[in-house]
């Protein structure tokens, strides 16, 4: 996040804690891409950083430039719910020193969220160590953007070009699909008819629960064609 200061306007994130099967559909095939150094982007509550940091990391650092949010973050580092290879910088990519590198670079459900994403991702390139990873995963399809997107924040919806339109030419390209072809109708089904600024738990929970394992198992017979996210990792050469 390229601005110094930042206040996240979403109360979102508590309601996606629920989303287990969400999260560990996604987390799989993210796994084989994390390396000893980490740089989480947007760590918000927390929570993506309990699902993805298994303690095996030198070193996982938690960039969060919201101070409320950094606050909680603060407090899970010091109840020991986090790995103890975690830390927490507050602020933005513009908070590092120019020396910090990483072998990958997360944002998870956070790209959306940064005005100039070009510049973001072009910085964020520059904190990669050579054969590092960045990893992007984010709202699908600007045609389903809604009143939702708006009021938690979002800028934009992605899809391939768009997204490939932001990364930078010394970062190949190793996997960049859709997910949760299901979860697509759904969300399709919320813009035309419900209308809703905000899911409820309820629907959370139905989504998790019945949604995300179809879409487990219809995702590859589609060959990762259609879905409600996108799942970008670059890979830095040179």
């Amino acid at each position: 996040m390229t601005k110094a200061n930042y206040s996240y306007v979403g109360n979102e994130l508590e309601l996606f804690r629920y989303a287990t099967n969400w999260k560990a559909y996604y987390s799989s095939m993210i796994q084989p891409f994390l390396g000893n150094e980490v740089l989480e982007v947007g760590a918000g509550i927390g929570a993506t950083t309990e699902l993805l940091c298994q303690g095996k990391q030198r070193r996982w650092l938690c960039l969060e430039p919201d101070a409320v949010l950094a606050s909680d973050l603060h407090s899970l580092l010091l109840s020991g719910r986090l790995p103890k290879c975690c830390d927490l910088q507050k602020g933005t990519l513009l908070n590092l020193s120019e020396s910090e590198l990483f072998d990958s670079i997360v944002y998870i459900d956070v790209l959306e969220h940064i005005q100039d994403d070009r510049t973001e991702v072009e910085l964020a390139a520059s904190h990669l160590k050579p054969g590092g990873f960045l990893i992007v995963l984010s709202p699908a399809h600007q045609w389903l953007f809604t009143p939702f997107d708006s009021a938690i924040g979002h800028y934009r919806r992605y899809n391939k070009s768009s997204l490939k339109a932001v990364i930078p030419g010394n970062l190949q390209e190793i996997k960049l699909r859709y997910l949760d072809a299901v979860g697509l109708i759904a969300s399709l089904g919320n813009k035309l008819i419900l209308k809703s600024k905000m899911p409820t738990l309820k629907q959370i929970k139905m989504w998790d629960k019945t949604m995300v394992p179809l879409s487990k198992k219809i995702d590859p017979i589609l060959q990762y064609s259609l879905g409600k996210s996108i799942l970008g990792i670059w890979q830095k050469i040179g």
